[in-house]
């Protein structure tokens, strides 16, 4: 399992697996998003455009069968080499009992499929973010 830096500095363990997500910045700028990592407190996203550290967004989540709108705030940020590709470490920020619960849910699937073909686990695009 991967290990993201906190804004404390203690390391939060984090799942890999990968679903597609819609970013929408402060300011209602939507960016699509692919999300590689994700853990109770936060997740990892890769995107084409560049969010700059700091920012404070809403993160859209779904894996077909629920859904889940967050906020965060973008800790770091790492170029893609050169490629267009960008990936940010995301804060969750306060979370609800069912975000909680639905994040819980899915790192519950995750655990459960250690060490197999995560590749495989099917995640599916949001198809609208509620303003």
């Amino acid at each position: 399992m991967a290990e993201a830096p906190t804004q404390e500095g203690a390391p939060i363990r984090a799942s890999r697996f990968f679903a597609d997500a819609e970013v929408t910045l402060r300011d209602g700028v939507g960016v699509r998003g692919q999300l590689s990592e994700l853990s109770s407190r936060g997740c990892y996203i890769d995107t084409l455009e560049p969010i700059p550290v700091r920012t404070k967004l809403r993160l859209c989540i779904c894996d077909g069968m629920s859904t889940c709108e967050l906020h965060g705030k973008v800790l770091y940020m790492h170029s893609g080499g050169g490629f267009g590709i960008f990936g940010m470490g995301v804060l969750f920020e306060e979370m609800s009992a069912e975000q909680h619960s639905t994040i819980d849910a899915w790192l519950r699937v995750l655990a459960g499929r250690a060490g197999k073909d995560l590749g495989k686990t099917s995640f599916s695009q949001c198809s609208h973010i509620s303003g």
